[in-house]
């Protein structure tokens, strides 16, 4: 069955519809579907998206291209709708670089069915829904109408108060009385009281959600302000900012999750200002006295005040058992603290905590899902919902976000509960098609065809069932002791789902535990690998009992299960031994970042065994996770490094004074300060002064650790921050007197040619732009978050040097890194190259990965697509380099 994967859109929730259209083109049975990418640009028009670019981090790092951006003075990244004078020619250009325009009318030759993984307007609200009904296209989740009902939240407000459903009292608040002045705010918000949250009546992912805790006007008007896309600008403020906060500033307004976007429209002189670099030249020509009000094009027409709630918030998913009768998944608690459960908290592993089932008594827990079932019912939502609400102490349940779709990154809701009754997402994606192809058939007068497909499909999943073809069995191992456990879980399960949905491998989660002397190695079950992050899971296994609740709901659901699973995806967790895994794998992928992993401890116990698997030799991943040994070991063989210092935790006690005054002098402020053997950005922080300086020692070494000393360091809620005995020093990397200067990450695969050689396929780098000082966390793994641009930008404003011709000596200086420190299987090399109007380029080396991350937004996928590997055959390609080196291994003696 050819399946559309519908997903981009003209929403602010693009990024998340486009990281989500990827989760499922990877994660779609390949032996039961063809999936085929459609891309929705934010125009609206449609794109048979070429596969490469799938696997961009943003949308911007890819669509307009790069040498659109180009044109930007200030390298602002922009959407397609910022580009104004763009002829109808140049538009269709734009988009056959990035794949195939399409018309409504080539959608029916193209795809079998539609699988919506859009969000927004266009998306969610009944639009897309209509047209594809129009063209007799079955697609996923409700119809029409129960589509347009779940996006509008103020007319679902409405209803709600005109049903037995409890519902937080609101305050609807129209743009064109806020714009004109026409709105009593403190009446208003007398009749939702305090706290309050202020919300769009048609966004999702919490984009421009606002919680406010007390009686302040101006904050209040501040969030309005950001829930219609509002931006309020003193022209004095303004002119006292530097180029460079300008810059960032309007950086900052150009991500329409958390700006107002471009283009935008000044309200108060009707000026249109499509890209940034117009707005700055505006601003920057007006007066002091002046004040400037803009929206985004991408506005709202209502914003909510609406009570607080003071309960615990849940989310759970409704779907269609296997009788067609609705049934709600354990709702799933959120924990956090006071602030908005916002993108950030939604999509970063680690940031909050998702508990299945919530923490209440039983009958409560039924009291909720019996709630969501009537609330879909009511609303005529069919297939699948998410529904979210609070429960108060005294029991009462508020249901005050019903959601027709759910995001579709790994992290979900969706895939979070579908685990608890035993499917993987590849699984979970298969039941979504089916069953919404049945609720097509069962809601439309034309569906002969339908029927057709719908015996095609039954056919294709009893078939997968059936085969019995030798799967390569391999256990993939994540987690560890480190602060980059949770990534070590994205990547993990990033890895585990893209070998679940082939046809050549059995991948089994490895959850690892323990400390630099005893690995703990346990294997999971689908339920625990889908929890939130490496700590959930620990939790859980340490103290493993399946609720009843749960048990309840997988018995329910056992018709599912039976369908569209086999074997038993639902067994305890157990420990397993190095020496069983010799014995049941056929290979071990380490998904591991940090302890154990990157250190060789873990490949030390695999070639013990004779156990293949994934990245460097013990010995090497031992020295590359030591950034400082890694630069030392590179300026002996002549390759330039920055200069680095180490200061252990004893020499800082012991003479406090004369540490900082020596790294004053010999490294000079600002500097770079990181633990030496932590990675994804873990603590490493821009040091500016002594005091920062001293802020960073005392919560690194565990001195003096106050809270204030996290506000010196300007750390986010809830950023993680290491206990160490060694920090490294380093001498901030700066332009100095270069032409051209840019962050680089590269890539590198390995492989053996027909001698047995070890060969290296080295690929084009990435430029990686940072909105502050450091690339962050959220910044390289946060899915829409970071951008990069493949290949880099080498020759910059340098039009004359060609980008071969740097390209060339960049990855000259990263091969040969690569072979002074003996990595083999892949890597991720982290630089700065400085480039001269000489055509020389100077390549510094700051810290090479042996097990770089696998998320699904992370840049080695953009970097091997533009060599001809999609993700599962770049992985593939891992897996069998780690298979033939054991093997030449056993064959030379050289494993015990």
């Amino acid at each position: 069955m050819r399946v559309g994967i519908f997903f981009g859109g003209i929403s602010r929730e693009r990024e998340v519809s486009f990281a989500g259209g990827r989760t499922v083109y990877d994660n779609m049975d390949k032996s039961v579907f063809e999936p085929v990418p459609i891309f929705v640009d934010s125009l609206g028009q449609f794109i048979l998206l070429d596969w490469q670019f799938l696997y961009k981090g943003t949308i911007r790092d890819f669509y307009p291209s790069t040498n659109s951006n180009n044109l930007s003075k200030n390298a602002f990244q922009v959407y397609i709708e910022s580009l104004s004078d763009l002829s109808a020619s140049d538009y269709e250009n734009l988009m056959n670089q990035v794949g195939v325009p399409l018309q409504l009318d080539d959608l029916p030759h193209l795809i079998d069915f539609a699988f919506l993984a859009l969000h927004g307007a266009l998306g969610e609200d009944g639009k897309i829904q209509g047209v594809l009904e129009y063209l007799q296209i079955p697609y996923s989740g409700s119809g029409i109408r129960a589509s347009s009902l779940g996006m509008d939240k103020a007319f679902q407000k409405k209803l709600m108060t005109h049903s037995p459903f409890l519902s937080p009292e609101i305050a609807p608040i129209h743009r064109k009385d806020w714009i004109g002045g026409r709105v009593d705010l403190m009446n208003m918000v007398q009749k939702v009281g305090f706290p309050c949250v202020i919300r769009p009546a048609n966004q999702g992912s919490s984009i421009g959600v606002s919680i406010i805790h007390e009686s302040d006007k101006h904050l209040l008007s501040k969030s309005i302000d950001k829930a219609f896309f509002i931006e309020r600008i003193s022209i004095e403020s303004w002119q006292n900012r530097s180029l460079d906060e300008k810059v960032h500033y309007l950086q900052q307004m150009t991500d329409v999750r958390s700006g107002i976007g471009f283009p935008c429209r000044d309200l108060d002189h009707n000026n249109l200002f499509f890209s940034p670099d117009e707005l700055l030249v505006y601003l920057d020509g007006l007066s002091t006295t002046d004040k400037v009000v803009l929206q985004g094009f991408d506005n709202e027409h209502t914003v909510l005040l609406e009570e607080f709630i003071d309960g615990k918030e849940f989310s759970c998913v409704v779907i269609k058992n296997s009788d067609g009768t609705p049934i709600a998944l354990p709702p799933t608690e959120i924990v956090k603290g006071d602030e908005v459960f916002d993108y950030r908290s939604k999509y970063l592993a680690g940031l909050s905590r998702k508990l299945t089932p919530i923490r209440i008594d039983d009958e409560k827990i039924e009291n909720i899902r019996n709630e969501c079932e009537q609330l879909c019912a009511y609303f005529a939502f069919n297939t699948y919902a998410r529904i979210d609400g609070f429960i108060k102490e005294d029991g009462r349940i508020f249901l005050n976000d019903p959601n027709t779709t759910s995001g579709m990154l790994p992290s979900s809701f969706f895939f979070h509960q579908a685990a608890e009754i035993g499917l993987n997402p590849s699984q979970f994606i298969t039941y979504i098609i089916r069953t919404s192809l049945v609720e097509r058939i069962d809601t439309n007068t034309y569906h002969t065809h339908y029927n057709h497909l719908l015996k095609e499909l039954d056919t294709a999943i009893q078939q997968s069932q059936n085969d019995e073809q030798t799967l390569k069995k391999i256990a993939v191992f994540m987690g560890g002791y480190s602060s980059e456990r949770h990534i070590s879980v994205e990547s993990g399960r990033n890895i585990y789902e893209k070998l679940a949905s082939s046809s050549q491998y059995d991948p089994y989660p490895i959850f690892v535990t323990g400390n630099d002397t005893y690995h703990e190695l346990h294997r999971i079950p689908i339920n625990l690998l889908l929890k939130d992050n490496a700590d959930d899971i620990r939790d859980k296994l340490a103290n493993y009992k399946q609720h009843p609740i749960i048990e309840k709901i997988q018995k329910q659901t056992q018709g599912i299960r039976t369908m569209f699973t086999k074997g038993d995806s639902l067994f305890p967790p157990y420990v397993i031994t190095y020496d069983d895994l010799s014995t049941q794998f056929d290979a071990v992928f380490i998904a591991l970042h940090g302890r154990p992993g990157e250190d060789g401890k873990v490949q030390q116990n695999l070639e013990k065994f004779k156990i293949p698997f994934n990245g460097s030799s013990a010995s090497s991943a031992a020295t590359t996770i030591d950034k400082y040994k890694t630069g030392q070991l590179l300026k002996q063989h002549g390759l330039p490094i920055t200069e680095q210092k180490l200061v252990s935790k004893i020499d800082y006690i012991e003479n406090t004074s004369g540490v900082l005054q020596d790294l004053a002098v010999s490294i000079s402020y600002p500097f770079i300060m990181k633990p030496v053997d932590d990675g994804c950005s873990s603590a490493v922080k821009v040091i500016r002064n002594e005091t920062e300086c001293q802020a960073y020692f005392a919560l690194i070494f565990e001195l003096n650790p106050e809270h204030d000393l996290r506000k010196t360091l300007s750390l986010l809620e809830k950023e993680e921050f290491p206990t160490k005995d060694c920090v490294l020093v380093e001498q901030l990397i700066q332009k100095e007197d270069a032409d051209h200067f840019l962050e680089i990450t590269g890539g590198l695969l390995c492989s053996y040619d027909n001698k047995m050689q070890l060969t290296y396929e080295i690929f084009e780098p990435s430029e990686t732009l940072t909105s502050g000082d450091i690339l962050s966390l959220e910044e390289k793994f946060l899915a829409g978050e970071g951008q990069n641009i493949t290949p880099a930008r080498f020759n910059g404003a340098l039009s004359d040097i060609s980008y071969e011709h740097i390209a060339e000596q960049v990855k000259h200086t990263l091969k040969k890194a690569a072979t002074i420190l003996n990595v083999t299987g892949y890597a991720r090399i982290d630089a700065f190259v400085k480039i001269y109007r000489d055509g020389r380029a100077e390549t510094i080396i700051i810290e090479i990965n042996s097990l770089p991350g696998m998320t699904p937004a992370t840049c080695i996928f953009h970097q091997c697509a533009l060599n001809g590997y999609k993700p599962f055959e770049f992985i593939h390609q891992i897996i069998e380099f780690g298979i033939e080196r054991n093997q030449q291994l056993l064959r030379k003696g050289n494993l015990a």
